[in-house]
Formats: C-alpha cells, sequence, structure tokens
C-alpha cells in the first residue's frame, strides 16, 4: 500500500461545559473526609478532559451513526470467564469512515458474531488494511479565567463542585448517598484535533474524513461526555472553532500567513469552503 502524507486539518476550539461534567480518574480508593467519585485531574491539580475520552466517546457515537454496532463488524477487545465483556467496531474495510478516521490495530480480531460460534476461534488479520490513525486528539485543558471569581463562591473545592445524589430503595426508602464531583457548568477548555489528509494508492482523501469528524464533533453536543450523562451531565458545546489547512509542501515555509479554511463561533456556522 502507497500511503503519502498531503496535509494537515487543524482544528482549534474551545469545549465549553453546559451542564456539570464528571470524567472519573478510576481511582477506587476513598480517604476519609475526601469525595468517593473525583474527576481527573492534572499535575497542577486542575481538572482537563483527556484526548483518549473525547477521541473514545466521538469513535462510540460514529460506530452507532455509520451502522458499525452489528455482531459480524463487531470484535471482540475483552473477553473473560469465556464471553465476550467489550466488543468494538474494526473491520478490513479500507474505506471505513470510522476506522479510517479513528484507526485499526494490526493483528488478529475475532469477531462477536465468530465468537459466540467458537470462543476458540483464530481470527483474522487485518494488517493490510492498517494505515496511520488519521485523527489526533490533544488534552483539552481548563481555561481558568472560565471559572469566575463568583463561580469559585459557590464550589465547594477550588475548581470543581461536589454533587449528591441519592439511592433509595422501593420498599424500604433505606437511602445509598453518594457524592461525585463535577466541574461546573460554564467552564471551558481548549481543544486542539489534528486530522491528516493521506493519498493511498493514489486517491486523495481531500475533505472526507475532515466532513466525518464534524459529523462526531456535532454527535457528541447532542449526547454527553464523562459519566452519568443520562442524569443531567457531560452536556458540552464546541465554541469559538477555526480550521487551518497545512499542506505538506508549508511544512518548508514560514506558516505564519496561513489563513484559516473555516471559522465559526458555533458548528451550526461552521461552513467548509472547497478546495
Amino acid at each position: 500500500m502507497d500511503v503519502i502524507l498531503k496535509g494537515k486539518y487543524i482544528i482549534k476550539c474551545k469545549i465549553k461545559a453546559v451542564t456539570g461534567l464528571h470524567i472519573g480518574e478510576g481511582n477506587n480508593s476513598i480517604e476519609i473526609g475526601g469525595i468517593d467519585n473525583s474527576v481527573v485531574k492534572d499535575a497542577e491539580g486542575k481538572p482537563y478532559i483527556p484526548g483518549s475520552s473525547l477521541k473514545g466517546k466521538m469513535r462510540a457515537l460514529m460506530e452507532f451513526a455509520e451502522g458499525k454496532v452489528k455482531d459480524n463488524l463487531l470484535i471482540v477487545s475483552v473477553k473473560r470467564s469465556g464471553k465476550p465483556e467489550i466488543c468494538i467496531h474494526m473491520c478490513e474495510d479500507i474505506d471505513c469512515p470510522v476506522c479510517g478516521l479513528f484507526g485499526r490495530n494490526h493483528g488478529k480480531h475475532v469477531t462477536k458474531e465468530e465468537f459466540i460460534r467458537n470462543p476458540n476461534a483464530e481470527g483474522k488479520d487485518f494488517s493490510d488494511a492498517v494505515i496511520p490513525t488519521r485523527l489526533i486528539v490533544r488534552d483539552a485543558k481548563l481555561i481558568e479565567s472560565s471559572i469566575t471569581d463568583e463561580m469559585k463562591e459557590n464550589l465547594d473545592l477550588e475548581w470543581t463542585e461536589v454533587k449528591f445524589e441519592n439511592n433509595i430503595d422501593r420498599i424500604t426508602s433505606k437511602a445509598n448517598p453518594r457524592q461525585s464531583e463535577r466541574v461546573p457548568a460554564g467552564a471551558q477548555f481548549l481543544a486542539e484535533f489534528v486530522v491528516n489528509r493521506y493519498e493511498v494508492d493514489g486517491s486523495d482523501d481531500g475533505q472526507r474524513y475532515l466532513s466525518k469528524f464534524i459529523k462526531a464533533m456535532k454527535l457528541l453536543e447532542d449526547d454527553y461526555l464523562g459519566g452519568q450523562g443520562s442524569r443531567g451531565n457531560g452536556k458540552v458545546k464546541f465554541v469559538d472553532i477555526e480550521i487551518v489547512y497545512k499542506d505538506s509542501s508549508d511544512y518548508e515555509k514560514d506558516s505564519s500567513d496561513l489563513k484559516p479554511i473555516a471559522k465559526a463561533d458555533s458548528l451550526d456556522q461552521l461552513k467548509l469552503s472547497t478546495n
């Protein structure tokens, strides 16, 4: 397979938390007097949005939107006790919009359909369809000024709030209170995404994968990011969007004069110019 890097679309924007945002840090330990469900924080103790959380959520939404969530199109990513515990979409279709944008792994993979028939199935090697992942997602850093002094007066912690919830037994009314840390509504994060444009065996991507990525952003706005989304958390909005295209030849020049190919306050207003 011949692959040539034609250029890079660089998407810079802000991610605004429309409702409280909880992306857990995965720490199961509980300190006395501490919060039992903390959000992920950087080395300075400030909440941020990991690139892996953004990419994973957008990939999952695209798998549903592109009709890829079927037993014969899902591969077993994690199996336990002889059962397919976690399945994701991955295939050998070179034109697959999901695998093309979000990437596929080397090695042999067993589909869920094959696994159910035969847990010892050998699987299929997708290596011939593997090309470098087009989408790169950076960690999104908190814009400190977005959490105003007025907001801080009402926060439980320096950058975050604590939300209390109750799980109540329907018969005895016994309560099981719990608390979750959230980034407050109104907080904003600086985000950056890169979509690589390739020419594969003489076929130029053009803006195909950029358009698919914008579709993934729109899907996320109408879904949720992080945990407890069905209970109010995680609604986000992309704002102050700017897209710059850098041709591979631009990397040999002073690229300070590059102009955005698209600029908009929101995804609803974003229009791509053809090139």
